[in-house]
């Protein structure tokens, strides 16, 4: 997978004072809509992320899988490998999202009966949110663009936390537990400016957001 990043050489204190809400026991309950996207051979780098969304669709960034037909993916869900094929695929400079289609009869009935829906409002600035992978969930907090000064087509941001590292990773709604995005590329600093080498320091993360999601979709995979 591909690590798509846009380095950032101003002051960040405006993110000093966000701070991020505890985890609350029911967060967990969103694992069960993480999955992990392996390639054929399998990627020396470990897996990409996707959210499952029911009736056997899972949503990724485009760059996670790249081309289907070269990548032949396949989804891990419920301790299963599943081949995955492509239903839209789209591209990181345009709509950085793919959706897949597995084997729904191949899942257990508890998964084949659930459904993710899109959030219907908007993210707002300081808004909790929930990040999920297979392995744990983290909370963030939904960030203002005016804060980091990115270009406007990367308007729907959070803060950075360690666990959302993954691109294809889900953003919850931490109140409605609906999905507001998919993580799709990381903004940085470097401490030292003067040094091109010192460690860079993740800030913040672009998510696309549920609205484009909803356009993204084929009319007859939406639920």
């Amino acid at each position: 997978m591909v690590r798509f990043t846009i380095g950032l050489v101003f002051a960040t204190a405006a993110l000093a004072s966000l701070g991020f809400a505890h985890a609350q026991p029911t967060d967990d309950s969103l694992r069960i809509y993480a999955v992990d996207i392996w390639h054929d051979p399998p990627q020396s780098w470990g897996p990409g992320r996707g959210v499952y969304l029911g009736k056997g669709l899972v949503l990724t960034a485009a760059h996670v899988v790249g081309s289907v037909a070269r990548s032949k993916p396949s989804v891990r869900i419920a301790g299963m490998d599943l081949p995955a094929k492509a239903i839209k695929e789209g591209n990181v400079e345009n709509v950085d999202l793919t959706l897949l289609s597995i084997d729904e009869q191949k899942l257990p009935i508890y998964l084949q009966m659930r459904r993710m829906p899109l959030c219907e409002k908007n993210p707002w600035p300081g808004e909790p949110v929930i990040v999920a992978i297979p392995e744990e969930t983290a909370r963030s907090l939904v960030i203002s663009p005016l804060a980091l000064s990115v270009p406007r087509k990367f308007s729907t941001l959070i803060s950075d936390v360690a666990k959302s590292r993954n691109s294809g990773s889900g953003v919850f709604d931490a109140g409605n537990k609906c999905l507001l995005g998919i993580v799709s590329r990381k903004f940085f600093v470097r401490p030292n400016r003067g040094d091109a080498e010192s460690e860079e320091k993740d800030i913040a993360k672009y998510f696309v957001p549920a609205s484009t999601i909803r356009i993204f979709m084929p009319s007859e995979y939406r639920f």
